[in-house]
């Protein structure tokens, strides 16, 4: 077993440190990499703290040394640089993540790849950009050349390589499903075996380094997937209550073209949402990225369930404010309303639909924020935070009411494990990247382990 599979890695040796040091120096510039404490703390934290559970463990890791490399081929040459002094590497975008996945364990280097983010080519169907650059800046490239990206994440400044390393899905989920269904076309990615070379990897080779949290392979640079430019507007509705947004979810997401994106919130939750004329007081809302042709047909379903449109907006920025509206956001404003309070869990199916009330009652405080998806409903319910054994036994009452559920309240890969830890085997033999996430034998802060 390598010691990439063990959750508490030793922490590297001050001289292999201060030799990597004085190598990176050389090779990325003084300006690229940094010792000081400030930069090492920025640069060893993500988005935990939206876990309670996770943030009563915190710290979990410092970096040691911080990298910014600001070419693919620069991102190959930092890693191969760390492998042959025997230096752990944590791979991270712009930060983004919640739940630890970019925390380095075992201290080492953090190889922050956000300096890296050139849009290298837009070519018919495709994109090729650098693992740093932000998917809001690839698709404002592709549409430029009238396409658009099949997805990006809600927090869409964040990075192509952290998006596909640490991600699932997001705005363009309904038409196009996850980040693994077909988005990728084409990788280059860095082993850990101390060779710089960028290994090229197209197709079904390239799906073992994507949402593995660089645990088999960094990833410096990639090509996914573009479509036709639609004209989207932004529908904003609210509901007397959250049953009638409910009601016409499915249905709205069927609309043909497909909508990017349906998502709704109670009445309580949009009440933590920012300010915005859109969301009127003691009502649920409801908000849609709608191709333009659909705009009638919506506000038809809308205004016959009950609910009545807000606003018809248009224009790019709009359709960024309502993708930073969905998925964990909503809740992550809940929970800034009252800190400390609320955790939550991923979840998914028509019960969230048909079983609401037994849904919201799993929980004490229950709140859900549901979208549109691919195939079923899906969406983050929140409730009051107790222990994780209240949350263990959340999950196991949900899933008899038939809601799939995912507790992200972890940091070890959990998409296909081990077929990445088969992988490793090879690109990772000595276990250096991202130490501490890539355990099969590791069940994580809610079901028992802690380290």
């Amino acid at each position: 077993m390598t010691a990439s599979l063990s959750p508490s890695p030793a922490a590297p040796a001050p001289e292999a440190l201060a030799a990597l040091e004085a190598e990176l120096v050389e090779l990325l510039g003084a300006r690229n990499v940094s010792s000081e404490l400030r930069t090492r703390e920025r640069a060893s934290v993500d988005g935990a703290r939206m876990s309670p559970i996770i943030s009563e463990l915190l710290p979990l890791g410092l970096a040691d040394l911080v990298a910014l490399p600001t070419t693919a081929e620069q991102i190959g040459l930092a890693v191969a640089a760390a492998v042959r002094h025997g230096v752990p590497v944590t791979p991270r975008g712009k930060g983004t993540g919640n739940y630890g996945q970019g925390i380095p364990m075992a201290g080492g280097l953090v190889l922050d790849t956000s300096r890296a983010r050139a849009v290298v080519e837009v070519g018919e169907g495709w994109v090729t950009a650098e693992a740093g650059t932000p998917m809001v800046t690839i698709e404002r490239a592709a549409a430029a050349t009238g396409q658009q990206l099949w997805m990006y994440p809600s927090t869409a400044q964040s990075s192509l390589g952290g998006f596909l390393a640490g991600g699932s899905g997001g705005t363009g989920t309904i038409a196009h499903g996850s980040n693994d269904m077909g988005f990728v076309l084409a990788l280059d990615v860095v082993h850990a075996t101390g060779s710089a070379e960028l290994v090229h990897l197209e197709g079904e080779q390239a799906q073992p380094f994507v949402h593995n949290y660089g645990t088999a392979g960094v990833i410096a640079r990639a090509t996914v997937r573009l479509e036709p430019l639609q004209e989207w507007r932004g529908v904003f509705a609210s509901f007397p209550d959250f049953r009638g947004a409910l009601s016409v979810l499915r249905e709205l997401g069927r609309l043909d073209p497909l909508p990017r994106l349906v998502s709704a919130d109670t009445p309580e939750v949009t009440a933590t949402l920012p300010a915005d004329p859109a969301f009127p007081a003691g009502r649920a809302s409801l908000r849609m990225i709608a191709d333009e042709r659909t705009v009638a047909a919506a506000t038809g379903l809308i205004e016959g369930a009950g609910g009545r449109v807000e606003d018809v907006r248009e224009g790019p920025q709009v359709v960024l404010g309502l993708s930073m509206l969905s998925y964990n956001h909503p809740i992550e404003w809940l929970q800034k309303s009252e800190p400390g309070v609320y955790f939550h869990v991923e979840v998914s199916g028509d019960a969230l639909v048909e079983r609401i009330d037994e849904v919201h009652a799993v929980y004490e405080g229950g709140q859900l924020h549901i979208e549109a998806g691919h195939t079923v409903p899906i969406g983050m319910l929140a409730g009051v935070y107790r222990s994780p054994e209240q949350v263990r036994e959340g999950i196991a009452a949900l899933n008899a009411l038939g809601v799939g559920v995912h507790d992200p309240h972890q940091w070890n890969v959990d998409f296909e494990l081990h077929r990445t830890v088969e992988t490793a085997r090879t690109t990772d033999p000595n276990g250096l990247l991202n130490p501490g996430k890539l355990n099969p034998d590791y069940a994580g802060p809610t079901k028992g382990a802690i380290r």
